[in-house]
């Protein structure tokens, strides 16, 4: 009996193709069911997240829901959410707008269901109390002329003492004198650190309360940041665009 063996040439094709195919569904896997990677396109989250900077969020934190899930399982009908567990105060939060689920917000969790959430004189009040606030140096950035840009900075700590920075520009205005807002149940109220440039819950007609369906998952990491403006394709530039300090920072 004889054996006919393949040429090394079409065996070595062979192999590269079934590494690349299995590579690929494990990053498929990964992307559906893990990590999914996101970039920032507004300044909302100043001074946590900056414009340019690109983040993993872990799809798992909360469970699945078909908002959390790529085509085509996102059509499938189901409602609600399968292995759900509730996001904390003060997470930072990708979800899908509820006005249109095609667009992607990315905020803060600061109400949980059946809060009253009220935002007086810049100040925020949770249930009635208001939320510790203490001065931070100056969040300072330039204009497009190179000008040094400088707005007030705050550490405000939550009632489960998640801290973080917000940024405010004044006191005045809507988004910083609003109606008391009680969080439905099922639903979150989300928020901007950079409190007088951010479109959040406060905002009924553009953002309002966030189903519970519409959390994407929980960001945990900046693996890249570029200079608002370079597009991360252009390598040369990276030894003078990439915020080297931000990479693999935790949120």
């Amino acid at each position: 009996m004889s054996v006919t063996s393949k040429p090394a040439s079409e065996t070595s094709w062979g192999e590269t193709i079934k590494v690349i195919v299995q590579a690929l569904i494990l990053a498929l896997l990964v992307r559906t069911f893990l990590f999914q990677p996101f970039n920032i396109p507004s300044g909302s989250m100043k001074s946590t997240l900056l414009v340019g900077d690109y983040l993993f969020v872990s799809k798992y934190s909360y469970g699945y829901s078909r908002f959390s899930l790529p085509w085509p399982l996102d059509q499938v009908g189901y409602h609600g959410r399968i292995f759900g567990s509730e996001p904390q105060r003060g997470d930072v939060v990708v979800f899908k707008l509820p006005k249109d689920t095609s667009v992607d917000y990315i905020k803060r969790v600061i109400g949980l269901p059946g809060d009253r959430i009220q935002v007086k004189e810049g100040l925020l009040y949770i249930n009635g109390e208001a939320v510790k606030v203490t001065p931070a140096a100056p969040f300072t950035e330039t204009d497009f002329y190179g000008v040094p840009i400088k707005t007030r900075a705050f550490v405000e700590t939550l009632p489960n003492g998640v801290s973080h920075t917000i940024l405010k520009r004044e006191d005045g205005g809507f988004q910083n004198n609003t109606p008391e807002y009680v969080v439905p149940a099922g639903h979150y109220f989300m928020m901007g650190d950079n409190r007088d440039n951010s479109q959040d819950s406060r905002f009924l007609d553009a953002v309002g309360y966030v189903p519970a369906e519409n959390l994407i998952g929980k960001a945990r990491v900046v693996f890249f940041s570029i200079s608002e403006g370079t597009p991360p394709w252009q390598v040369w530039t990276w030894p003078w665009e990439v915020r080297w300090n931000r990479l693999f920072g935790l949120l």
